[in-house]
């Protein structure tokens, strides 16, 4: 499979050793809107590289709606647990963003980081910034208003579509937040009404990204900084 290929920024770490053999490992996926790449409490029998698009990690608590605890794009990868063994995951990854993908099989990529420490430690790496992500998730659920988590949302999706626009539904995200939809539709309405977004039908459109960043809760610098310190260790 050609390097071009490899537009993942975890892939992209890699020596180009390490990559051009990982790569001829790999297959490409196509990320269909809405479909699980996992099942709660069930092994991974593939790791995903996304390369457009990005994915939900969700939990699924009783009969409450599902909660979205991390966001994966082309930064990352869905596995990065396997680096600690073979296991039932705790969420699903909820494709949110249609996109194309490289996957492979859970023991291929196993076998692969017993053969190369490098590939171990981008992996160790992406996992660890995911904890990170999981924990500031859970205190911002816990502790900021919907208005200024959801401005963080939307820039996070809008770093991982790769564009200004991208389709999203107020179902999706009062789900994603954790809250009712009237909640989002306020806080949504709010956004628009001082220009920082426009939103039709499904189809939303980041007006003023400077005014959305200064809207958004503190947890989405915060997330960006842990990402840059770790990865560039």
């Amino acid at each position: 499979m050609p390097t071009n290929t490899a537009r993942n920024l975890l892939i992209q770490r890699l020596p180009s050793a390490e990559r051009a053999r990982l790569l001829t490992l790999c297959e490409p996926f196509d990320m269909l809107l809405s479909a699980q790449l996992s099942v709660r409490d069930k092994p991974l029998t593939h790791a995903y590289f996304p390369l457009e698009g990005f994915v939900s990690l969700v939990i699924d608590v009783d009969t409450y709606p599902a909660l979205e605890v991390g966001m994966v794009g082309r930064e990352s990868m869905i596995g990065s647990e396997q680096v600690l063994g073979l296991a039932p995951t705790p969420w699903r990854a909820l494709v949110q963003g249609a996109g194309t993908s490289l996957r492979i099989a859970s023991q291929s990529l196993r076998a692969e980081m017993d053969a190369s420490p490098a590939l171990r430690q981008v992996v160790q790496t992406s996992l660890l910034v995911r904890l990170h992500q999981q924990t500031l998730a859970s205190a911002c659920e816990r502790f900021h208003m919907i208005g200024p988590r959801l401005a963080r949302w939307l820039l996070m999706s809008q770093d991982r579509a790769q564009s200004d626009s991208f389709h999203v539904t107020q179902e999706f995200m009062a789900l994603m937040l954790g809250v009712r939809r009237v909640g989002v539709t306020v806080a949504a309405g709010a956004l628009q009404s001082q220009g920082m977004i426009r939103y039709h039908r499904g189809e939303l459109t980041v007006l003023n990204r400077p005014a959305l960043e200064a809207q958004a809760c503190s947890c989405y610098a915060i997330d960006k900084a842990i990402h840059t310190r770790l990865t560039r260790r």
